[in-house]
C-alpha cells in the first residue's frame, strides 16, 4: 500500500459563532484568500503516478485502428488503456447513458477521450500521448441544430448521431387559442434572438486522485457536484459493487454546473486498478475547456401580442438549444427553458416549443440558470420591445403583466407563495441613480475603455435598462429530490458539541457555514464540526438548482429535530416542552430545566432524509403540470456608458432586488447575488466559446474572457424576506436568479444608450458600430 495522503487531505472543519440569520465568517475563507486551502488539484501521495487523456482531434470520425504499442515502449509509461480494456460497461451519462467512457468506434466531438495512460511523470505522460497512433476516417459533422430538427433520424442525407435520433427532447407548452388572440391584438411584435455558448470558467481545473485498495476496490478523492451520482455511474463501468468504490470530496475550485458530469474520475480509477498504484489526473486549462460541458447556445424566435392597455394576449415561441455530442443535462434543460420561456408574466394564450438537439459541437449541459438564462434574455428583450411599441415605460408594462401569488405560470402551475414582482420593480425604480460623470482631469479613466484612454467622452452615451428573471429551485418534473444528514450530539471536553455529516458538495457557495448555523440554532450549542463529505452517509443530491440550503439544510434541520426529540425522551418530557439554547435545556417560558451536558452521558445520533414536496412531469403534448418545487424572482437595473463610435461599454452600476424568503447568512447571500450578477455580465458583454465547424477556437483564459474586478461595477442590493410556507425557514434558493436578470438588464441599457436593436449576446463592439 502507498503511504497516506500527505497534503492536503480533506479535514473536518470546526465552525463557531452564529445561528440562522447571522453572518459568521466561512471557516475556509481565510485559507482560500491566502492560498492555503487544499483543492483537489493539490492532492498528493507518495508513489503516485500521473494519468493523461488522448482526445479526438476531429468533431466527427470513425476510429479505424488504435496502436498503443509505441507509447507502451516509452520509459516511465505504466499502462495505456482503450475501450477494450474497460472491465464493465463502456457507457455513462448524467441523464441518458449515451456517452462512452472511451470512444470505441466513433468520436462525436473534438476532445472526446479515446485512450488514457499512466506514467511516472506528467511530462512523460504528455509525450507518450503523442505516440499513440489512431487512424480516423473523418466524417462530415452535424453543426447546425436546425439540421437536427429537420432531419431527426438522418433520413435526408445527414448523420444520425445516436440510436434514437438527433433530438434529445422536444417540449411544447400550449395554452388557449393563439390565433384567435392574435386577431384581437392591438400591437404585435416579433424578433429572433441568439445566445452564445458560455463556459462555467471555474478557476480550479478538473482533477482526481484514485488509490487502489487491498479489497479490490478503489478510493477516490475528487472535485464534483454530486458524489453519489458519480458513484452510480462509475460502478457499472468499473464492474465493482458500490461499496468497493469509496469517494471523498476534495477541495472544489468552483463548479456552476460544470462538474455535474463525469470528467476524469472513471479514467483515474481505471488506471489505478490496472497498475495497482495511486493515479492523479489533473487537466490543464485547455483540456478543461474540452473536458466539461458548457451552457447551451440558443436560437430563439418570439412573437408577442398585446391589447391597447398593455395586457399581453399571446406568445408564440420557438427555443432551439444545441446540446452538442451527448445528452448530459439537456433532457432537463429543455423543460427548464420551456416552462419558464415567457417569464414571470401572465399570458393567457401560448404556443411554445423548446428543442434540445444533438450535434458534433462540444457537449452542453448544466450551467447556472439551466435553460432559463437563454429564455430570459429573449422574453425580457421582448418586454422592452412591446413597451416601446405601446409607448409605455418598460417598468409599467412589466407591472401590468406581472405574476403575483395565486397567478399561473405558462405550465398552469399556481404560484402558492408570495411573489411580489410589481412591488420589487417599484423598489428597484426608487433606487437612486449614480451621479453623472465628473468633468475633472481623471474623468476619462471612468469612460468606456478605461485606462486605455480611448475616449474623451465625445461619443459616450448613458443608458438604463431593466431585467426580470424567474428560476425554479430544486429538481423538477417528479424527480424524487432528497438529501441526507447525520447529526451527532455529544460531550467533548465536558461541553455539548454537535457534528454534522452529509454528502453534499461544498463548491464554494458557503454551504458548510449555513449547515453549521442551522445545527447551532436547532441544538443550542456553540461548537459544531462539519465532517468531510463522502459516501459514508446517504446522498446529499447535487450542488445545483440552488437547492442545497433548501434540501441539505432541510435534512440537517430535520435530523437536529430528531436529536432534540431524543433529548426530550431522556428527560421524560415532550419535545414541544423544551428549548435547547446556549448549552441549556429550557422550558417554553425560558426557565432552565437542566444543563444539556447532564443528559449526554452517551451521544445522541440521528440520520434523516429530507424530501421536498412532490412535483409532476410536464405533459408531453401541452406542457401543463406543477413541475417545479419552488420559484424565485430577481430584478435588475443596469446603468451603462456606451461609446457609440468605438463600440465600447462600461457598466457604471448594477442594482438588484431579490426576494429570498429568509436570510440565513446575509454576507454569503450578498456574495451569491454579486457572483450570479457577474456571470450575467460576462454573458452580456464578453463570454463566448467560439465554435466553427465543431472546433473550439478559444480554449484559454487568454481568448475566453471573463469579468475581472475592473469590469464589475458597484452594486446596490435590496433583499426581501417573504417566507415560502413550503420551505425550511421559509427560504428561497438564491444563487441562480441574479444570473438570469442581469444579462437582459445590461443589454437593455446598451440599447437605450446606442439606439441599436441588439438581439444577440454577448454584445460585441462590431454590433454597436456596424463594422
Amino acid at each position: 500500500m502507498s503511504s497516506p495522503l500527505r497534503s492536503p487531505a480533506p479535514v473536518s472543519q470546526n465552525v463557531r459563532g452564529g445561528g440562522v440569520g447571522d453572518s459568521p465568517l466561512r471557516p475556509d475563507g481565510r485559507q482560500k484568500v491566502r492560498g492555503e486551502f487544499g483543492y483537489s488539484s493539490d492532492m498528493w501521495m507518495d508513489g503516485m503516478v500521473w494519468g493523461a487523456t488522448l482526445r479526438s482531434p476531429h468533431p466527427y470520425a470513425e476510429i479505424k485502428s488504435i496502436d498503443i504499442g509505441p507509447a507502451l515502449k516509452m520509459d516511465g509509461v505504466r499502462a495505456v488503456l482503450t475501450a477494450e480494456d474497460i472491465p464493465g460497461e463502456n457507457i455513462h451519462g448524467l441523464d441518458h447513458h449515451d456517452q462512452p467512457v472511451l470512444a470505441e468506434n466513433v468520436v462525436r466531438y473534438k476532445g472526446e477521450p479515446v485512450a488514457v495512460l499512466a506514467a511516472d511523470h506528467p511530462e512523460t505522460a504528455r509525450q507518450a500521448l503523442k505516440l499513440i497512433e489512431v487512424e480516423y476516417e473523418v466524417l462530415e459533422p452535424l453543426k447546425d441544430p436546425y439540421q437536427a430538427i429537420a432531419d431527426p433520424l438522418g433520413e435526408k442525407g445527414g448523420p444520425k448521431l445516436h440510436e434514437h435520433g438527433n433530438i434529445v427532447r422536444a417540449q411544447p407548452v400550449k395554452v388557449g387559442d393563439v390565433e384567435g388572440a392574435k386577431a384581437g391584438a392591438h400591437v404585435v411584435v416579433s424578433e429572433k434572438f441568439e445566445v452564445g455558448m458560455q463556459d462555467q470558467a471555474f478557476l480550479g481545473p478538473e482533477s482526481a486522485l484514485a488509490v487502489p485498495a487491498e479489497d479490490g476496490g478503489v478510493d477516490l478523492y475528487v472535485s464534483t457536484q454530486w458524489l453519489h451520482w458519480d458513484l452510480w455511474q462509475m460502478a457499472p463501468v468499473l464492474d465493482l459493487p458500490e461499496d468497493k468504490i469509496r469517494m471523498t470530496l476534495s477541495g472544489v475550485g468552483g463548479a456552476f454546473g460544470g462538474r455535474e458530469d463525469i470528467s476524469c474520475q472513471i479514467h483515474a480509477a481505471l488506471l489505478a486498478m490496472r497498475i495497482g498504484k495511486p493515479v492523479k489526473m489533473m487537466y490543464n486549462r485547455e483540456e478543461s475547456f474540452y473536458g466539461h460541458v458548457h451552457r447551451h447556445p440558443a436560437q430563439m424566435k418570439y412573437e408577442y401580442g398585446a391589447d391597447k392597455d398593455g395586457k399581453l394576449l399571446y406568445a408564440r415561441v420557438e427555443i432551439v438549444l444545441d446540446g452538442g455530442a451527448y445528452a448530459s443535462a439537456t433532457p432537463n434543460v429543455v423543460p427548464g427553458a420551456a416552462s419558464l420561456g415567457i417569464g414571470p408574466y401572465v399570458v393567457p394564450n401560448i404556443d411554445l416549443i423548446a428543442y434540445g438537439t444533438y450535434s458534433n459541437n462540444p457537449p452542453c449541459g448544466a450551467m447556472r440558470g439551466f435553460g432559463a438564462v437563454q429564455a430570459c434574455y429573449a422574453y425580457e428583450s421582448m418586454m422592452d420591445k412591446m413597451a416601446d411599441a405601446l409607448g409605455m415605460s418598460p417598468v409599467k408594462f412589466r407591472q401590468i403583466n406581472a405574476v403575483s401569488e395565486g397567478s399561473k405560470i405558462a405550465t398552469g402551475q399556481v404560484l402558492d407563495a408570495p411573489t411580489p414582482l410589481a412591488e420589487m420593480l417599484d423598489r428597484l425604480e426608487a433606487m437612486p441613480l449614480p451621479p453623472e460623470r465628473d468633468e475633472g482631469e481623471f474623468e476619462r479613466y471612468d469612460l468606456p475603455g478605461g485606462l486605455g484612454n480611448t475616449s474623451h467622452g465625445e461619443g459616450v452615451r448613458r443608458g438604463i435598462g431593466y431585467g426580470v428573471g424567474i428560476k425554479n429551485i430544486c429538481f423538477s418534473e417528479g424527480f424524487d429530490d432528497y438529501s441526507t444528514a447525520r447529526v451527532r450530539l455529544e460531550l467533548i471536553n465536558g461541553e455539548p458539541a454537535a457534528s454534522v455529516h452529509t454528502a453534499a458538495a461544498e463548491v464554494g457557495q458557503g454551504l458548510i457555514t449555513i449547515l453549521a448555523q442551522i445545527a447551532r440554532t436547532e441544538l443550542g450549542v456553540e461548537q459544531v464540526t462539519m465532517l468531510p463529505s463522502d459516501l459514508n452517509v446517504g446522498s446529499g443530491g447535487s450542488s445545483s438548482a440552488s437547492r442545497q440550503s433548501y434540501m441539505t439544510g432541510g435534512a440537517v434541520k430535520t435530523a437536529c429535530e430528531a436529536v432534540r426529540d431524543a433529548v426530550a425522551d431522556r428527560l421524560g418530557r415532550s419535545v414541544d416542552s423544551i428549548v435547547l439554547k446556549d448549552g441549556k435545556i429550557l422550558d417554553p417560558e425560558g426557565e432552565v430545566v437542566s444543563d444539556l451536558a447532564s443528559v449526554l452521558e452517551s451521544p445522541v445520533e440521528e440520520v434523516r432524509e429530507f424530501h421536498h414536496r412532490k412535483t409532476e412531469p410536464m405533459d408531453p403534448e401541452t406542457g401543463q403540470g406543477a413541475s417545479h418545487t419552488q420559484l424565485a424572482v430577481c430584478v435588475h437595473r443596469a446603468i451603462v456608458d456606451v461609446d457609440v463610435e468605438l463600440g465600447l461599454v462600461k457598466v457604471v452600476e448594477l442594482q438588484a432586488v431579490q426576494d429570498v424568503g429568509k436570510i440565513l447568512n446575509r454576507l454569503s447571500l450578498e456574495g451569491q447575488i454579486h457572483g450570479g450578477t457577474a456571470q450575467g455580465l460576462g454573458l452580456a458583454l464578453m463570454e463566448e466559446i467560439q465554435v466553427k465547424d465543431g472546433l473550439v477556437r478559444n480554449p484559454s483564459f487568454t481568448d475566453y474572457l471573463i469579468p475581472t474586478i475592473a469590469d464589475m461595477p458597484p452594486m446596490r442590493i435590496e433583499i426581501l424576506e417573504n417566507a415560502d410556507p413550503h420551505a425550511p425557514y421559509g427560504l428561497r434558493g438564491a444563487g441562480e436568479p441574479p444570473t438570469l436578470s442581469s444579462t437582459p438588464a445590461i443589454a437593455a441599457a446598451i440599447r437605450d444608450a446606442s439606439g441599436k436593436d441588439l438581439t444577440r449576446v454577448p454584445i460585441r463592439p462590431e454590433h454597436l458600430t456596424g463594422t
